[in-house]
């Protein structure tokens, strides 16, 4: 990968998985709160109509595109054409990948289709929603923590000068 191409493609990597850490800090540290002091019928429907909505280019391009960079940016890690850390670059695409990315599908998204199904005025939702609550919202501190990581490394990759020859 030429320095110019790595350059871009490690900035909208550090940029993206800032991003994304930047929306779930916001879940993490104040709208589950602010949803969990809701009645939990209210709750419920919030969350549902939030599940739904953020299924938009917008987000998703951003979501999903900072996984796609991450990915080059691990494979020129693995392969030798990472730049001067590569240690630094893989570190930081493994965070996101596994950390983020598929945090995301194995632990929040099930919790988010199961929230979809129920009726937000029955008794198994009230009860689904106090576990709902909890579980979510510690898995995603899970997935804001590694972004940020993966953000943290990509920025210091940029800005640590290389080895001299």
């Amino acid at each position: 990968m030429g320095d110019r191409l790595l350059t871009v493609v490690t900035v909208c990597s550090a940029l993206g998985c800032g991003l994304v850490a930047g929306v779930f800090y916001a879940f993490s540290t104040f709208v589950m709160g602010a949803l969990g002091r809701l009645p939990a019928p209210q709750g419920i429907a919030a969350m549902q109509s939030i599940n739904i909505v953020v299924i938009n280019p917008l987000f998703l391009g951003v979501f999903v595109g900072a996984a796609v960079l991450c990915a080059l940016l691990a494979a020129g890690a693995l392969f030798g054409w990472a730049g001067p850390h590569p240690t630094l670059m893989l570190t930081g695409a493994v965070l996101y990948v596994v950390g983020t990315f598929l945090v995301t599908m194995v632990f929040n998204v099930p919790r988010n289709d199961a929230l979809a199904a129920l009726d937000p005025a029955s008794a198994d939702a009230a009860a689904y929603w106090a576990r709902y609550l909890t579980s979510w919202t510690a898995w995603n501190h899970v997935r804001t923590a590694a972004a940020l990581a993966a953000a943290a490394c990509f920025t210091i990759a940029l800005r640590w000068p290389a080895a001299s020859a």
